[in-house]
């Protein structure tokens, strides 16, 4: 590549290397310009984004903390778009400082660069026209002064060759001409000195002075040329730099959408709002006509049957005459429809006061509830077990070595300590107490146990999987297809005699045997392979799910034994809401 200097190629033109490194400054500017309103957009989109994040995930107690895997997703997404707004934040602020800073500062430097080479170019220029008016002057000068020497010699000859002319007079013209032909001669001289200067400094001028100034101005529009490019690089590399934070703010928005699990939050759902009590079953038929007389058999009024001998569906089988039996706070209310009873019994339950004892709330959020308070009491239970070890720890240092404290003084707050522990054990034995009398109450149900909360372990000294009182703190797990103990299965108890008569419990799903089961165990089912049965009741940790048949014939099977599916919402069963 051929190589071009301002100096040589374009020694004349100073006008237009004036405008275009004006113009490569003007460009510079509009360029830093561009980087401010770039940078200003980021600082807006983070702070807008920023505010988006406080706008939909607002301050929150302990309790209101998110639960659905939908809400903790959302929530851990809003945490990745804040560290997102983050990254903008840094990348309009590198901008600010390695791009638009340094090109403000070079933008200054380029003017006072610029403008004292332009000022160097004008001076040089001003003396070589400086100097070409010397010279020009004594050009004219020796001009004149050839003029006027040429008329004194033609002044001299007319008058030498006039015969009529004095002497004195030709000895006036002689010496008039002797006297312009010697400024002649200076004058000569002078222009010839002018003009060999003038030769001199025009030389000097386009081979020194305005090459070492134009190149002066080529190597400053060179460096501005090379910094936009590093600027132009350094507004990338700022991009670039952040681009593997977002990637992974990006990712943790990927893996917060995957832990989204309908299932989970379903259980969830289940769990919060689960009464505990029984759906209603079926109102007998009130006869009011036994005590009128009857002439015939046509005309005898009867309960209905089942007529045909056509075998019920098991999932909606008519039960037997129901028992006078409890129903929430007493006897079943005489209601006309579920929904009816359903709304009136719960707005009146949780419009209640609250009450120590949780006594205003169904059995299921009764017993949560007191079980969360059991567990948070034996957190304060073991601070003050700590504290109190903590203390006698000291106390036993200051007594063996006394010029570190008085063990006296450590008295008051171990006696403060075992105090707030006697309290807490009280209260924690007054729980204990209410919460056997709901898990009491619950079971009554066959004998089913509360299901353990989706996120609990029973603490020791709870229930065990069999719904007695126990020191066990872990359940056994199971591993299928072993088949469990069938004594762990439903038990007969204290409390079923008053439901013997009760409904039929709804389906809740259906399931299909992966294995032949014998069921020769009392309140086993037999069951044959890829056998389909109904689901009336899940599996409570203790390895057995209840089953029906489509005869009708009901039984635990082996929970490892079969395939489930479970309905979204079980035909028969009330879901409060």
């Amino acid at each position: 590549m051929l190589s071009h200097y301002f100096g040589t190629d374009l020694y004349d033109q100073f006008e237009n290397l004036d405008k275009h490194t004006q113009w490569g400054i003007d460009f510079l500017e509009r360029y830093s310009k561009f980087v401010k309103e770039r940078l200003e957009i980021e600082q807006t989109y983070a702070k807008q984004l920023r505010n988006l994040v406080k706008k939909y995930c607002p301050k929150r107690s302990k309790d209101d903390e998110p639960r659905f895997s939908s809400c903790v997703s959302f929530y851990s997404i809003l945490n990745e778009l804040n560290d997102y707004a983050g990254q903008r934040e840094v990348v309009a602020e590198e901008m600010g400082h390695k791009v638009y800073g340094e090109l403000m500062r070079y933008s200054q430097d380029l003017k006072s660069e610029r403008k004292q080479h332009l000022q160097e170019g004008r001076k040089a220029q001003q003396y070589l026209d400086q100097c070409w008016k010397q010279m020009d002057n004594s050009k004219k000068k020796f001009e004149r002064e050839c003029k006027e020497a040429e008329k004194s010699q033609i002044s001299y000859d007319r008058l030498d060759n006039d015969i009529n002319a004095t002497k004195s007079e030709v000895e006036k013209a002689k010496s008039q001409l002797y006297l312009r032909t010697h400024s002649a001669d200076e004058s000569k001289n002078e222009y010839a000195a002018q003009l060999q200067n003038f030769n001199g400094e025009q030389w000097k001028h386009f081979n020194v002075a305005i090459p070492q100034i134009f190149k002066n101005l080529q190597d400053m529009d060179e460096r501005r040329t090379v910094k936009l490019g590093e600027t132009y690089r350094s507004f990338a590399d700022v991009e670039r730099r952040v681009v593997p934070i977002i990637s992974k703010c990006l990712e943790g928005m990927v893996t917060a959408a995957k832990a989204v699990d309908q299932r989970k939050d379903s259980a969830i759902v289940v769990e919060s709002f689960k009464s505990g009590f029984e759906p209603p079953g079926d109102y007998p038929f009130e006869d009011y006509s036994q005590n009128l007389s009857r002439t015939g058999s046509d005309n005898t009024i009867s309960t209905p049957k089942n007529e045909g001998g056509v075998k019920p569906d098991p999932k909606h089988s008519i039960s037997k005459t129901a028992k006078n039996k409890l129903w929430l706070f007493g006897k079943k209310p005489k209601v006309r429809d579920l929904s009816s009873l359903n709304t009136n019994t719960f707005s009146h339950c949780f419009s209640a006061p609250s009450l120590e004892d949780f006594s205003h709330l169904p059995p299921e959020q009764r017993r949560k509830r007191l079980q969360a308070r059991i567990d948070e009491l034996s957190k304060e239970l073991q601070k003050e077990v700590d504290q109190r070890d903590a203390l006698n720890k000291m106390k036993d240092v200051y007594e063996k070595n006394p010029q570190m404290g008085d063990p006296q003084s450590l008295q008051p707050k171990i006696s403060e300590t075992m105090c707030n522990m006697e309290k807490l054990r009280s209260e924690i034995h007054k729980n204990e107490s209410w919460l056997s009398e709901v898990e009491g109450k619950v079971g009554t149900r066959g004998d089913r146990r509360p299901s353990a909360d989706v996120n609990h372990h029973a603490p020791h000294g709870r229930e065990s999987p069999e719904g007695s009182y126990t020191d066990v703190p872990n359940q056994e797990h199971r591993s299928p297809p072993h088949q469990p103990d069938p004594r762990q299965a439903h038990q007969p108890d204290e409390f079923d005699d008053e439901f013997d008569d009760d409904d039929p419990l709804p389906v809740i799903g259906h399931c299909k045997a992966l294995y032949s089961f014998n069921g020769t165990n009392e309140g086993t089912l037999l069951m044959k392979e890829n056998e389909v049965l109904y689901i009336i009741e899940e599996d409570k940790g203790d390895g057995w799910t209840r089953a029906r048949k489509q005869s009708g014939e009901e039984g635990y099977v082996p929970t490892s034994y079969v395939e489930i599916a479970m309905e979204k919402n079980s035909k028969g069963a009330v879901t409060y809401i």
